[in-house]
């Protein structure tokens, strides 16, 4: 669906310190040394795939960065006790709690999910569904 999430940062080797240990849990690893970041930045993928990617990296246009109200970065996990890992690693690295591992019937039955804030205030959601399987929607046609 998309070929990489980019968020901004001020403390470029805090954030890849941060995000190592979270992404340990899904299998991500980094692909970008910091002594070689370029003005693509940081990021992450999984070994054996090109994308999607999730990158940090300071604005390109020298601004400083800012989190967004209502924006939310989601990382799909292969299970709860992932879920569970990674929201627990995020809170021991900095990260602030935005809503401890459970359920979230509001949203689907099987919806488990945590979420927090990292720690320059980039809203962070980790899910795992029972049915990780694309569900069939209605498409809108124009």
């Amino acid at each position: 669906m998309f070929a990489h999430v980019q968020i901004g940062v001020k403390d470029l080797a805090r954030m890849c310190g941060f995000y190592d240990l979270v992404f340990a849990h899904f299998g991500l690893m980094r692909a970008v040394d910091l002594s070689q970041v370029g003005p693509a930045g940081v990021y992450w993928q999984h070994p054996d795939k090109r994308w999607p990617q999730f990158v940090i990296a300071p604005p390109i246009n020298g601004q400083a960065p800012a989190c967004g109200n209502g924006n939310q970065v989601s990382f799909l996990a292969s299970s709860r006790s992932v879920v569970d890992a990674a929201w627990a690693t995020a809170l021991a690295h900095g990260a602030t709690d935005q809503g401890s591992p459970g359920l979230r019937p509001q949203y689907a039955p099987d919806f488990y999910a945590a979420y927090c804030l990292d720690p320059e205030g980039h809203k962070l959601c980790f899910v795992h569904t029972s049915a990780q399987t694309p569900v069939r929607s209605l498409l809108i046609r124009t």
